[in-house]
């Protein structure tokens, strides 16, 4: 009886931790006809904390796709980095 509930404890933990996965969203940040690579670059550095290998490639992205995915996270955890890249005028969003 002892491995029948340890065996239904895993399956629930199991559920619980997918459950908390699927809840991850995408901060967004698309490309304008306004911003330097520069100030991107240092945004996403600061706001994000990127590195800068990471910061320079999310902004390669952004001009020549459209869009970049520059974080992964709760929607509590991305709302406040999605504020402060719209205070640093940068077109962002949670998805």
């Amino acid at each position: 009886m002892n491995w029948e509930r340890e065996i239904l404890h895993k399956e629930e933990v199991e559920v619980e931790l997918l459950e908390e996965s699927t809840d991850l969203r995408n901060l967004v940040v698309y490309n304008d006809d306004v911003n330097t690579f520069d100030h991107v670059i240092e945004t996403l550095i600061k706001v994000c904390r990127h590195t800068q290998e990471q910061a320079e490639q999310c902004t390669m992205l952004i001009h020549y796709k459209g869009k970049c995915t520059v974080k992964v996270g709760s929607y509590e955890e991305l709302m406040g980095m999605c504020t402060s890249l719209h205070q640093k005028d940068l077109s962002a969003d949670i998805e």
